[in-house]
């Protein structure tokens, strides 16, 4: 009889944990994603954009994640610290995001990272390359996919060292990443080439994010001793820095050139054949530099999509998306807490190659290229060959140098 009594109330338990689960996996996984969508940098949240939506169409159409089909939201941050912390705030608490990725500045990423530990989700730092975000300012729920300064520095320093030019100066934005990249220049090409000679900070090139007018600054580094120049501008800013450049004389071949971030497709794009050729430039990604499989596919589905070849930030995007939808099925939920588990340590083959987020520090260790422009009659846009690879071992500083304490 007491067997007989507690049958309605077993079948009464099935039926709501059955329908639990049925709700579970219909609502969907949200996913916001924060980028420069206005201003002169805009293309490069544009670029973002496409990657994503690839990204998770491509989940979508398997299935989802963990049988939930992903949904985005995207919000501009203006390139603006305030803004930025604003906009992930909005994703979590009014949209719901289960994940947040993005961000492009290194001024508005060092400015949410912190953030993070009160909103307790996790944030996937697809393109913004201050060290600080795995560095002085790592935490639990900060995670990046793509390279950082260190590491693409290490690549240019180990470029300048195998040509002749002794004494460097810089080109740059005048914030952290501009400076950030030229601080790591010196220390890491110092090692490299003890006679190495820095023109003093008041010598150097350091522009305002605001600059369209660069005569100033390209005059000041053609009048200078410097032999050889780093430049770290990016987006729109390297782009007019490009064009007025070569109106002015400044790529006659009478100094050693390193575009840090040259090898955007946003700025091959825009700048096409005006992109002189024989420039060592460096990118996070870049689309001819791996002939795997996963990498051809990601090409051929890009272009075909968009027309356009894919740039290192709708690289990012894209990797950021497939590494959260790893991280879900590695611990088979999309719980913040288990996702932030789940990155710590991951494995994955992306476009750009193999790549592990580094669990002391969360930066992912991955493979880097820089080349040579050249024309290529088969692109539009300025190619690079030949291409120097490096490995993600030999640019990534170890833990014990990124000034991180994990909380």
């Amino acid at each position: 009889m007491k067997n007989k009594s507690l049958t309605p109330v077993l079948v009464l338990l099935v039926m709501v944990f059955s329908a639990g689960i049925g709700l579970a996996a219909d609502k969907p996984v949200k996913i916001g994603f924060a980028y420069i969508m206005s201003g002169p940098f805009a293309t490069y949240g544009q670029f973002a954009k496409q990657g994503a939506e690839l990204a998770i169409d491509e989940l979508n159409a398997k299935g989802g994640i963990l049988g939930r089909k992903v949904e985005s939201f995207f919000e501009d941050t203006a390139g603006k610290p305030d803004v930025g912390i604003r906009v992930i705030r909005k994703h979590v608490f009014e949209n719901g995001a289960d994940v947040v990725m993005g961000l492009d500045s290194s001024g508005v990423a060092a400015a949410v990272a912190p953030v993070m530990m009160e909103l307790k989700t996790p944030l996937l730092v697809t393109h913004a390359a201050t060290p600080d975000v795995t560095g002085s300012k790592c935490n639990r729920y900060t995670f990046r996919v793509s390279l950082n300064i260190n590491q693409n520095i290490a690549m240019a320093s180990a470029i300048a060292a195998d040509m002749k030019s002794k004494i460097w100066t810089t080109a740059g934005p005048d914030y952290s990443f501009g400076h950030q990249s030229w601080e790591y220049f010196q220390q890491y090409l110092a090692r490299k080439k003890p006679d190495a000679v820095f023109l003093p900070q008041a010598e150097v090139a350091f522009s305002p994010a605001a600059t369209t007018d660069f005569s100033s600054y390209i005059t000041k580094i053609m009048n200078s001793k410097a032999e050889g120049v780093l430049i770290s501008l990016w987006g729109g800013n390297l782009i007019d820095f490009v064009r007025q450049a070569a109106d002015m004389g400044f790529f006659d071949g009478k100094r050693d050139i390193l575009m840090t971030l040259g090898a955007a497709t946003e700025v091959l794009y825009a700048l096409k054949d005006k992109m002189p050729t024989g420039i060592w430039v460096g990118t996070r990604y870049w689309f001819l530099a791996n002939d795997t499989p996963v990498n051809q596919a990601f090409v051929e589905a890009f272009s075909k999509r968009y027309n356009v070849y894919p740039s290192y930030n709708a690289h990012g995007a894209y990797a950021a998306v497939k590494a959260y939808a790893a991280a879900a099925e590695k611990v088979k939920s999309v719980e913040k807490e288990k996702i932030v588990e789940g990155l710590r340590g991951l494995s994955l083959e992306l476009p750009v190659g193999k790549i592990t987020i580094r669990p002391e520090d969360h930066q992912a260790i991955t493979d880097g290229a820089w080349g040579v422009t050249a024309a290529d009659p088969n692109y539009p846009i300025r190619i690079l060959k030949p291409i120097r690879k490096f490995s993600g071992a030999e640019i990534t500083p170890p833990v014990a140098e990124t000034g991180c304490k994990m909380n």
